[in-house]
C-alpha cells in the first residue's frame, strides 16, 4: 500500500473523477466507511456529536451522520459556519442531512418509534459550539482533513480545545483537524485528540509517521477503500506500508509439507555471558515457522542455549587456541576459531541449511570480528546480519556490497549500530532515516532494517517500507535478537527463490509481525511488564491477526487492540 503526500491524495481524486468516479460517490462511501467503524467500534457511545468544517472534510462528516442517524443512532451535526457559505458536493451533503433529519423526527413522532434521530446545528461563536457538544458520548471530527496547513483559527481552534476537555471519544476524518498530512514527526503542536482515525485510499506520511491518537499507543488508524482506481493512486515518495506483506502468512501450507518445505535456519551467536542473545533468535525462529533451527554457539555456553527448547539442533563453535580459560586462552580472549572457515569445515557448518543469521550475542573479542568478515565473504547463502556481527564491519561497509553482490544480505541495525557501521553520529542518523537507508541500501545493494519509531525496511531498489506495529514495552534487551530470528524463518519459509519481491516480502512481513507481537504483549500485559520472549509467546496471536477486518477496513495501525 502507497504512502502519499497530500498533493499527492489531492491529485489522486483528481485522477478519480477523470476515470468517472464522481466527487459525490467519494464522498458518500467515505461518510459510509466512517459511519461503520463508528457504529462497530463505538456501539454504546450515547448521543454522537458531529463537528462539520465547510470543505469537504466537513462533508464527508455530513454523510457519516446521515448514515449514523438512519442505523439507529441519535446524532447531532455541528457545521462551524453559515450552510450558505458551502460550496460543491458539501452543499448536497448538508441537504441530504437535513432531509434525513426531518424524515427521522416526522417518524419519531409515531408510536412504538425505536430508531435513531438526527438534529443540524449551525453555529457561529463559542457559546453554541460549547452547547451543541453538550452530553457528547462520541465526539465525530470532520472540520479539516488532508488539505488542511496549519495552524487552526478562529471557531475551529476553539473546537480542539473544547475537544481536549472531554472524556468522549473522538474519531478524526482523514486525520485530526489541525495535524499536517505530510509531517514525518510523532507529534504535532496543535491538533485535535483523537482515538480513533478513518482515512481514505491511502495511508498520508502522518499516518504512519505520527502517533495521531495521542497517549493511545493502539488507537486504531484505518483505511477505507472509496472506490479510488488503483491507477490514481500514484506516489513519488518511494514510501509504502509494510504491513500489506503480511499477507504472505495467511496462505495456508500445502497439506503434504515437511520440515524441509520450510528451510533451515542457522543462528550464529554467543559469548561468554551472552549465551541469552543466541538462545531469544533461535525460538523466535522456531515460533516464526522455521521448519529447522540449528544453534551454532561456543562450547562453553551450549549447554545454556540448549535449554531455550527440545526442539533446536545445536553445533559448537570452537575457540581459536589451545588451552583452558585459566590459561587465558578461552573464548573471552581468543574468540571463535578462525579453522570453522576451513574448507572442510565449513561445507559441515553450513551442509542443509537456508539462511544464516549472525551475531547475536556474538562478541567482538579476539579473532571474532575477523570470522565475522571472513564468514560473511565466504559463504553464499542468504544471510541476515546483526548486533556484534555488524559492529564488525564498522567502517568497512564496503565488504558488505561485495558479499551482497552474490547473495541476499539483510542487515538489521539500532541507530547505534548504524552510526558506528556508516561512521555518523546517532543524531546525524535520526535526522535523515529515511534518506540514509535508502541511500545506503541502494548503494551497498542490501536490505537495510533500520530499527526505531518507525522501523524502516529499504530496498536495493530504493523502495521503503514503513512499519507501523511496535510499542515502548520493547524498548527492552532481546528485542533485537528476536526480531533476528523471525527474519531469518521468514527468509527461509518465503524467500528461497532469492527474488527481490520474495526477499522484499518476507522481511517486512517478519518486522511487522515483530511489531504486532510485541502490541499484543503491551496490550495484554502492560508496557512496563513485557520481555522480548513475551513477544516471542505473542507470535500466534500475530500471525492469526488481519490487517483487514469484516467491514473491509485496513488498520494500518492499531490491530493487536482490536
Amino acid at each position: 500500500m502507497k504512502i502519499l503526500t497530500a498533493a499527492e491524495m489531492g491529485a489522486a481524486d483528481r485522477r478519480s473523477v477523470e476515470a468517472g468516479v464522481s466527487v459525490s460517490v467519494l464522498m458518500e462511501n467515505a461518510g459510509a466507511a466512517v459511519a461503520r467503524f463508528c457504529l462497530r467500534r463505538f456501539g454504546g457511545a450515547g448521543l454522537v456529536v458531529v463537528l462539520c468544517g465547510k470543505g469537504n472534510n466537513g462533508g464527508d462528516g455530513l454523510v457519516a451522520a446521515r448514515y449514523m442517524a438512519e442505523g439507529g443512532r441519535n446524532v447531532r451535526v455541528l457545521l462551524l459556519g453559515a450552510a450558505n457559505e458551502l460550496k460543491g458536493e458539501p452543499v448536497k451533503a448538508f441537504a441530504a442531512a437535513v432531509i434525513t433529519a426531518m424524515g427521522l423526527h416526522a417518524a419519531g413522532s409515531e408510536a412504538g418509534y425505536s430508531g435513531g434521530r438526527m438534529e443540524v446545528r449551525e453555529v457561529w461563536d463559542e457559546e453554541q459550539l460549547q452547547a451543541g457538544m453538550q452530553g457528547a458520548g462520541l465526539v465525530v471530527d470532520a472540520i479539516v482533513g488532508t488539505g488542511f496547513t496549519p495552524p487552526l483559527r478562529g471557531l475551529a481552534a476553539t473546537a480542539g480545545g473544547l475537544i481536549g476537555k472531554m472524556v468522549a471519544p473522538v474519531v478524526a476524518v482523514d486525520v485530526p483537524s489541525g495535524w499536517d498530512a505530510d509531517a514525518v514527526t510523532p507529534t504535532v503542536e496543535g491538533a485535535f485528540r483523537a482515538d480513533a482515525v478513518v482515512t481514505f485510499a491511502a495511508p498520508k506520511l502522518a499516518h504512519v509517521f505520527g502517533q495521531m491518537t495521542g497517549d493511545r499507543v493502539f488507537g486504531p488508524v484505518v483505511v477505507a477503500g472509496i472506490g479510488t482506481p488503483k491507477s490514481a493512486v500514484v506516489s513519488g515518495t518511494g514510501l509504502h506500508w509494510a504491513g500489506t506483506a503480511k499477507s504472505v502468512t495467511e496462505t495456508p501450507r500445502a497439506i503434504n509439507s515437511n520440515k524441509g518445505t520450510f528451510g533451515h535456519v542457522l543462528l550464529m551467536g554467543g559469548a561468554l555471558g551472552k549465551a541469552g542473545a543466541p538462545s531469544m533468535a533461535s525460538l523466535a525462529a522456531m515460533r516464526a515457522g522455521a521448519g529447522l533451527v540449528t544453534a551454532a554457539v561456543p562450547q562453553e555456553v551450549l549447554a545454556t542455549v540448549a535449554a531455550v527448547a527440545p526442539e533446536l539442533m545445536l553445533t559448537p563453535l570452537q575457540e581459536q587456541g589451545v588451552g583452558s580459560r585459566e590459561q587465558g586462552v578461552g573464548n573471552e580472549l581468543g574468540g571463535i576459531a578462525l579453522d570453522h572457515l576451513s574448507e572442510k569445515q565449513l561445507p559441515e557448518l553450513l551442509k542443509g541449511i537456508s539462511v544464516v543469521a549472525i551475531g547475536p550475542g556474538l562478541g567482538q573479542v579476539g579473532t571474532t570480528p575477523e570470522f565475522v568478515r571472513r564468514f560473511v565473504e565466504q559463504v553464499t547463502l542468504s544471510m541476515v546480519i546483526d548486533a556484534d556481527a555488524l559492529n564488525a564491519f564498522a567502517g568497512r561497509a564496503d565488504a558488505l556490497k561485495e558479499a551482497a553482490k552474490e547473495k541476499t544480505v539483510v542487515l538489521t541495525p539500532h541507530p547505534g549500530e548504524m552510526a558506528r557501521l556508516v561512521g555518523m553520529t546517532v543524531k546525524e542518523v535520526e535526522a535523515d532515516r529515511v534518506g540514509l537507508a535508502r541511500r545506503f541500501a541502494t548503494e551497498y545493494g542490501v536490505t537495510l532494517v533500520l530499527k526505531g519509531w518507525r522501523t524502516l525496511i529499504a530496498h536495493p531498489d530504493g523502495r521503503v517500507g514503513v512499519n507501523t506495529t511496535g510499542n515502548p514495552a520493547m524498548a527492552k534487551g532481546g528485542s533485537g535478537d528476536v526480531l533476528t530470528g523471525i527474519v531469518a524463518a521468514m527468509l527461509a519459509q518465503y524467500a528461497r527463490s532469492g527474488k527481490a519481491e520474495d526477499v522484499a516480502q518476507a522481511v517486512e512481513a517478519a518486522v511487522f509481525l515483530h511489531g504486532l507481537a510485541g502490541d499484543f504483549a503491551a496490550v495484554k500485559q502492560d508496557e512496563h511488564t513485557v520481555l522480548a520472549t513475551d513477544t516471542v509467546g505473542h507470535l500466534c496471536d500475530a500471525f492469526r491477526s488481519r490487517v483487514r477486518d469484516e467491514d473491509g477496513l485496513t488498520w494500518v495501525v492499531g490491530a493487536a487492540a482490536r
